[in-house]
């Protein structure tokens, strides 16, 4: 499993961003807290794999709280997830290493794709094996998700996108929209949407199955 701390000033929103998070496999919240203080000591005391932090907190910046928990030896990730679209708040969370930054408002797939790619990376990390400059050159690459190579319509994220696309291409048979969210951890509805989209784009096959009376079961299948 895959600990999660977030810090979030507002309980509610916080209570969003958990009942999302513990939706996700192999996910689980270990805590909530609401300003920099309280996230340290429940580093200390938890040692959380990732925390998802604001960056308005009532007692300090929430990127403060990342120089501290390093001096201390903490090594767990960081997931910025703010209001905030202040270009130089976005740099200097990436200059300091934050795995991903999401912005507010947001709904529970832009969150759940940006958790399953951390989990595929940080998998692919654990398990990696330095034998030559590929190796390294091959965890760098894991560092950022691969965007498919043409344009999506406005409201697709390329994180989502990608989650589909390795959805179809790992599997030995074709996939119902049904079946891609469960693979996903996305909606039925936003796997059908990015499922069409592929089809339209002439990326996935469509296979009609038909079986019990009514309209036939649309399945998808990447065209390799």
């Amino acid at each position: 499993m895959i600990d999660v701390l977030i810090v979030e000033d507002d309980f509610m929103v916080a209570g969003i961003h958990q009942s999302y998070v513990d939706r996700v496999f192999p996910f689980q919240v270990v805590g909530a807290v609401s300003t920099g203080e309280q996230a340290l000591a429940e580093i200390r005391k938890m040692r959380p794999h990732l925390i998802l932090l604001d960056l308005y907190l009532p007692d300090m910046f929430g990127l403060d709280v990342i120089p501290r928990l390093r001096g201390e030896g903490h090594n767990c990730d960081i997931m910025v997830i703010s209001a905030s679209r202040n270009a130089d708040e976005v740099r200097n969370s990436l200059r300091q290493g934050v795995v991903n930054f999401l912005l507010k408002p947001f709904e529970f797939e832009d969150l759940s794709s940006r958790l399953l790619h951390y989990a595929a990376q940080r998998e692919s990390l654990l398990a990696a094996v330095v034998r030559d400059q590929s190796d390294i050159d091959r965890a760098l690459l894991q560092r950022q998700p691969q965007a498919s190579n043409f344009m999506l319509p406005k409201g697709m994220s390329a994180e989502t996108a990608k989650l589909v696309e390795n959805a179809l291409r790992d599997s030995e048979e074709n996939l119902s929209a049904a079946e891609c969210a469960a693979l996903t951890g996305l909606s039925r509805v936003s796997a059908r949407r990015y499922l069409e989209h592929f089809h339209d784009a002439g990326r996935v096959k469509l296979c009609l199955r038909y079986g019990s009376p009514g309209r036939p079961e649309r399945r998808y299948q990447w065209i390799t």
